[in-house]
């Protein structure tokens, strides 16, 4: 995977860019406005958008709001950018499930940073464009401690009953996000927590569904196509199923597949493992796929968060291979 030479005792670390939660402006202001790397960062991104993003953030409402979106991206580039500098992070490889594959498409070198900004303010607008005419009654919904027989059982009722499920993402192995339509959703909350399981958030727009290849398509044709793609200078470790990627078409293809296909974080963790990968550095803040049982009993994690980054660094990590 890499031509690092690795000193005695030394642990492969690799970056991990999250997807993205919630985040208020004011849990992540003042790194916005302080922090020298979130300044650099923010000062392209205002040039590539043509307006200041750190005020519309402020202004906008919303969990998952355009600018939110595109915030988020540049924090964490921030930040893996601060932890590689003041941290002496080496990672031999990046990932980026679901929306932080985007992040990791630009620290691996294949795309340009202020590309990546409009990218994410364009695809934001195609999203939300698209589900409203083709798919404004599916929702994602979050199942936890129902194991893969537990979901693929209520995936048999739902078919019983007609209706339509999908696998967005598998998370660990009692971890998964079911596709549905929205008017089975309280059914379908009230059989998990039958089965001892947790109904967690809920995400609309939905994602990672075969049902959306006309937004694949249209993402292909109408952002993809204007963007440079460069082969990444860091191996890329895709989200669908671990395979590691080392090409700039490659990397795009993954993330147009990021809208059909399922995301399993179970095979990035086999690839990270296999690799000899022992640390993970979490660039951005993460509640979910680098907190889960899988992740954290197979690796040091390392979380670099906003809060993180703006305390004094009272040591620092060995330098990693």
């Amino acid at each position: 995977m890499d031509t690092h030479t690795e000193p005695a005792g030394a642990t492969r670390t690799a970056i991990v860019f999250p997807g993205m939660q919630p985040t208020a402006f004011s849990e992540v202001s003042r790194f916005m406005l302080v922090n020298p790397y979130a300044r650099e960062l923010y000062a392209i991104a205002d040039d590539a958008l043509g307006y200041r993003l750190a005020d519309r953030y402020q202004e906008t409402e919303g969990d998952y709001s355009l600018y939110g979106q595109i915030a988020f991206v540049v924090n964490c580039l921030a930040l893996a950018r601060w932890a590689g500098e003041r941290l002496e992070i080496d990672p031999v490889c990046v990932t980026g499930p679901s929306f932080g594959a985007r992040a990791a498409a630009v620290h691996s070198g294949v795309l340009d940073f202020g590309d990546a900004v409009t990218m994410t303010a364009r695809l934001a607008e195609t999203m939300e464009d698209y589900f409203a005419r083709e798919h404004p009654a599916l929702v994602t919904q979050s199942i936890a401690r129902v194991d893969e027989e537990g979901v693929a059982g209520l995936r048999e009722e739902l078919e019983e009953r007609g209706e339509w499920s999908d696998i967005a993402c598998v998370v660990d192995h009692d971890f998964t996000m079911l596709t549905v339509h929205e008017s089975v959703l309280d059914w379908l909350q009230r059989r998990i927590r039958s089965l001892g399981g947790m109904a967690m958030y809920t995400m609309k727009p939905p994602m990672h569904s075969y049902l959306f290849d006309g937004l694949r398509d249209r993402v292909d044709e109408e952002i993809f196509a204007g963007l440079t793609w460069s082969d990444p200078r860091l191996p890329v470790i895709a989200d669908q199923d671990g395979r590691t990627v080392t090409t700039g078409a490659g990397v795009r293809a993954m993330l147009l597949d990021g809208f059909v296909r399922t995301v399993r974080w179970p095979d990035v963790v086999a690839s990270l493992k296999a690799a000899g990968v022992g640390r993970l550095c979490v660039a951005g803040a993460d509640g979910l796929f680098t907190r889960v049982a899988c992740t954290t009993r197979n690796f040091e994690v390392v979380p670099v968060t906003p809060r993180s980054a703006m305390r004094p660094v009272r040591r620092r990590l060995p330098v990693a291979a």
